[in-house]
């Protein structure tokens, strides 16, 4: 027996999530939400996506966000699709004051509106203290270190790295030229490579001044996709790290850029960007 049920696609720069609620999911608690995301993530058999986030109640915070990548794994958080999380409730009418606290597996993080936009709002979010310790991020190698200017061999290539996590891994690679690098062969190869025992998403970054960089994304799970919001913070602040940034800058993605802050007295990262609405529909399931 199949269930209808509503959702709606929505995207951040061009990163594009199915948005559905638990209360409209009839035995959410039952439902295989893993395969749910392969079938409804899938370009050509399904509604096409780069994941699934689902609205659960919390006794945490304001509300729950998981999200589920297109290959069916479950991702700590997700920045563009939190911004695609604050629109979604917002359009339903649960998100109406000042500050929503959202409940994710990298913590609870507060969302404010930083520009009130009926089609293109745009979203701040406090997305909480970067994780620099090798163990908790993790990598392979000395547990309480940090990762910067690391050396790690790819393809028979050897690049330096750093590595932060923002709730998820990512190991982020400054380049001379973006167009000169093989990002195609070496995004995967970083994703699967033994340093990172819980895989990693990899970010290709060319500075062009010290308040801009240029980056294409490699995410683990999903592939190259048009925009991530972690990742853009990762970068912000491995480019810090690196001498080559200042704390507030913009990160130029191929779906367009976002404004990322690095408040060095709080110590949290800031991420203000758009979400947009790209159509409503419902699928059996």
């Amino acid at each position: 027996m199949s269930n209808t049920i509503p959702f709606t696609k929505l995207h951040g720069l061009g990163n594009d999530f199915i948005l559905m609620h638990e209360d409209d999911i009839p035995n959410a608690k039952s439902v295989d939400f893993p395969a749910l995301a392969l079938k409804t993530c899938n370009r050509h058999t399904g509604i096409g996506a780069d994941g699934l986030i689902v609205a659960f109640n919390s006794k945490k915070a304001d509300t729950q966000m998981r999200v589920w990548n297109a290959d069916s794994s479950e991702a700590e958080m997700c920045g563009n699709g939190i911004r695609c999380f604050a629109k979604f409730l917002q359009d339903r009418g649960e998100f109406t004051g000042d500050s929503l606290k959202v409940d994710t597996g990298a913590g609870v993080l507060e969302i404010v509106v930083a520009k009130a936009d009926a089609t293109a709002p745009l979203y701040r979010v406090d997305m909480g203290q970067p994780i620099l310790k090798r163990k908790d991020i993790p990598v392979a190698g000395p547990e309480n270190t940090a990762v910067v200017k690391e050396s790690i061999l790819v393809n028979n290539q050897l690049f330096s790295f750093s590595a932060v996590s923002m709730g998820n891994p990512h190991a982020v690679v400054f380049v001379d030229s973006l167009a000169n690098t093989d990002t195609a062969s070496l995004g995967p190869a970083f994703e699967k490579h033994e340093l990172f025992p819980n895989g990693v998403n990899v970010e290709f970054v060319e500075t062009k001044s010290p308040i801009e960089h240029e980056v294409i994304v490699w995410e683990r799970g999903a592939g190259f996709t048009m925009a991530c919001g972690t990742g853009a913070c990762a970068v912000l602040v491995s480019a810090v790290l690196n001498d080559r940034s200042a704390t507030k800058a913009t990160v130029q993605l191929p779906g367009g850029p976002l404004d990322i802050e690095w408040d060095l007295d709080s110590k949290h990262v800031f991420m203000t960007g758009p979400a947009e609405t790209v159509y409503q529909g419902q699928i059996e399931i």
